[in-house]
């Protein structure tokens, strides 16, 4: 049920600590370090943007134009790389829900270990995902220009009509491949292979998935609002109070201190969300498997017996497709 779904999300986390908090820290140091890295340049940036007059030259608005495209490359290369670690890593943490089915724990050294023949293939998964999300983007952007170009000012409007749909779109294939990774790790198969268990384990299944998902994204996000407006709040009044009255140069270093700062609290508030929704989207996996295969009962039977106690259950009995 919905219910347990999430609660079991928070029970696997809390058993699973150190593996499964402590891998999505990696993910989130990573991306937290490339928005460290980008600090110092925004800092410039906007220094240079408030000594400008009113009235800029065209060499100056040339040359704030190609640091603000560069920037916007960068981020959009850093955002594909901590995409393609994030479905590494999705896989990866499957093995300690997997196991958490069975009521065991599983630690760092061990989650790893079990998954570190699949990485490769997690890594197919990732590139093909993103792959496929960046070739719609660029279709969508080539339909916005063409019909914007062709239609004058209504061509604006069926650009935004025609994006709308390609995000319903990629919305709806988010969901299609969301246990893409648990399926390679758990059942041991390749990565084409995976996306097309994906596929077949949520026909008919979609818009419950979706429901959750988007749930247990909404309860990441409020609570991670919860967490960060007080700290935000409380480093944006420690700098107006040392520094209230200090030029360009103190306000802009008590912004990048207190931007650094928030990137490191952000790192640890996104490290237990990806964990959390990970850990969903992984039961979801399992639940799925229930439903159109039975494997509650291989479980029960394992649970039973005892056998392989060290390894990731549900690895036997998925049918070859």
């Amino acid at each position: 049920m919905f219910g347990e779904v999430l609660d079991g999300a928070f029970r696997t986390v809390r058993r699973n600590a150190a593996a499964m908090f402590g891998s999505a820290v990696l993910v989130e140091v990573l991306r937290a370090g490339a928005g460290a890295a980008m600090v110092p340049w925004i800092t410039n940036f906007m220094a240079r943007t408030a000594t400008i007059g009113s009235r800029p030259s065209t060499t100056e608005l040339n040359d704030m134009m190609s640091q603000f495209l560069a920037y916007m490359g960068i981020s959009l290369g850093a955002s594909l790389v901590v995409g393609f670690l994030s479905a590494i890593l999705q896989g990866v943490m499957a093995v300690p829900v997997a196991r958490s089915v069975l009521n065991r724990t599983t630690r760092f050294k061990m989650m790893w270990s079990l998954a570190k023949g699949r990485i490769w293939t997690l890594a197919g998964i990732g590139a093909l995902m993103i792959l496929g999300y960046t070739a719609l983007a660029a279709v969508g952007v080539g339909l916005a220009i063409v019909l914007a170009m062709a239609a004058g000012a209504a061509g604006f409007f069926f650009a935004f009509i025609v994006g709308l749909g390609l995000l319903a779109l990629g919305a709806w294939l988010f969901i299609k491949v969301s246990v893409a990774p648990a399926a390679a790790v758990v059942e041991d198969i390749g990565a084409v292979q995976a996306l097309t268990r994906s596929w077949n384990l949520t026909r008919f299944n979609w818009w419950r998935i979706l429901g959750i998902t988007v749930v247990a994204a909404i309860l990441v996000g409020v609570i991670s609002q919860v967490v960060m407006i007080p700290i935000q709040f409380g480093m944006q009044m420690i700098v107006l109070t040392v520094a209230p009255h200090g030029g360009l140069n103190e306000a802009m270093a008590g912004i990048t201190a207190v931007t650094l700062a928030g990137l490191a609290v952000g790192a640890l508030v996104g490290a237990l969300g990806f964990a959390f929704q990970t850990s969903v989207s992984s039961l979801l996996y399992m639940d799925l498997r229930m439903r159109h295969e039975g494997l509650d009962v291989e479980l029960l039977r394992l649970l039973e017996t005892g056998a392989d106690p060290d390894g990731i259950p549900g690895r036997f009995g998925a049918p070859a497709r």
